[in-house]
């Protein structure tokens, strides 16, 4: 299965320059699968013009991008805003994963980061499922940035068997040492593939630091792209690894998912008492 990983410089606001960037990064080479970074639709620092940017998934953009997939015969999975299918005026970070058919399987962030220069919580809302999507290729789990730093999130994943997570992204340089320490640690917790795609350049006050990578089921760096550059760059995986790694680190079949009550009740516990 070829990977690859696109380190995108989206336009601030500009769905249709955008658009014809990712698929120009499309035909530039050949893939399986092709990964954009957070919102990269619109590029990330929008704020209330997302109120005019964001669509439903049956809009125009995602419409675009199962024409590419379609003719491509390729996956797809992009970020971008969108709104919420059931209540009018919410809108979530989202990745979408258009799979060569033209269906779409979508993924809302569950974590917004609202410190320093991230004000998420502003304009978006929390998502709130963890759905494993099925590909020809295995299954794939995903999220975006700050949903790195809550292991939860990959272990639900991996006990649904997920064979390859994916972490969109749009993190600025001052960060980037604790995802290159949290990318390699989530693979060994859940022995799947870890695969991670960075915006690139500056965003208003934002410097992202591209460095898309790749991690094997053992925390192995497969790949990694430069930092600071667009840049398109592709890695062949072999998913007969997992097996290998799940013989020899048995992670999914060792955990006890009563922790995960007794971590309920923690936390209510300190709420309570507070």
């Amino acid at each position: 299965m070829k990977i690859a990983l696109i380190s995108m410089r989206p336009k601030i606001a500009d769905k249709k320059a955008n658009l014809q960037t990712m698929k120009e990064h499309i035909s530039k080479t050949k893939a399986d699968i092709y990964i954009f970074g957070e919102i990269s639709l619109t590029g990330y620092r929008c704020k209330d013009e997302l109120r005019n940017l964001v669509e439903t998934i049956d809009g125009s953009s995602v419409e675009y991008m199962k024409k590419v997939a379609k003719d491509k015969k390729c996956y797809i999975i992009f970020g971008m805003p969108l709104k919420d299918s059931n209540v009018e005026g919410l809108t979530h970070n989202s990745a979408v994963l258009v799979h060569p058919d033209g269906t779409t399987d979508v993924y809302n962030k569950w974590f917004l980061p609202n410190f320093g220069p991230f004000e998420e919580k502003l304009f978006f809302d929390e998502g709130e499922s963890l759905k494993v999507f099925d590909t020809k290729y295995g299954k794939i789990g995903i999220l975006i940035c700050y949903d790195l730093f809550f292991p939860e999130i990959c272990k639900a994943y991996s006990l649904q068997g997920a064979d390859i997570i994916v972490c969109i992204s749009a993190s600025p340089s001052t960060t980037r040492k604790y995802f290159e320490t949290l990318l390699p640690a989530r693979a060994v917790e859940n022995t799947t593939f870890m695969v991670y795609v960075n915006l690139v350049g500056t965003q208003e006050d934002l410097v992202l630091w591209g460095g898309s990578q790749i991690y094997s089921p053992i925390g192995d760096l497969l790949t990694k792209a430069p930092y600071f550059k667009e840049n398109i760059t592709t890695c062949d995986i072999d998913l007969n690894q997992l097996k290998i790694a799940r013989a020899n680190r048995t992670v999914i079949r060792d955990i006890r998912p009563e922790i995960y009550h007794d971590l309920y009740d923690f936390s209510r516990y300190h709420m309570k008492n507070k």
